[in-house]
């Protein structure tokens, strides 16, 4: 049975393939992104765990997807991973209610 859906699964195999239109840009994007989750002042296991939650915070199925496995397999806990899920959407949802004060000086002012 085929399924109508605009995020395909499949096409995360398919992400070295962005070179393929604009290989020099391509080449840097990878290097650089190889160079980031390399083992520095941050393990290469911890960078994974936040790797999860960011794409969490920007709602990427494809890293989602990626970072899931990652994170499992470095070792992370289903527990843990759930916590730093939870920690992106109380960053999210607490960065939507501080512009909330953005709106309380508008609303002030325009009702003076």
């Amino acid at each position: 049975m085929a399924t109508n859906n605009y995020y395909n699964a499949e096409d995360l195999a398919k992400f070295g393939n962005i070179s393929d239109f604009q290989k020099e840009m391509g080449d840097k994007f990878f290097a650089w992104y190889g160079e980031v989750f390399k083992e520095s002042a941050l393990s290469a296991r911890e960078k994974s765990l936040i790797a999860l939650a960011v794409a969490h915070a920007v709602q990427c199925p494809y890293c989602i997807d990626a970072y899931s496995s990652d994170a499992f397999e470095k070792g992370w806990s289903e527990a843990q991973m759930m916590e730093a899920v939870h920690v992106s959407a109380a960053i999210r949802g607490g960065a939507s209610l501080v512009h909330g004060v953005q709106m309380m000086n508008k609303v002030k002012k325009i009702a003076m």
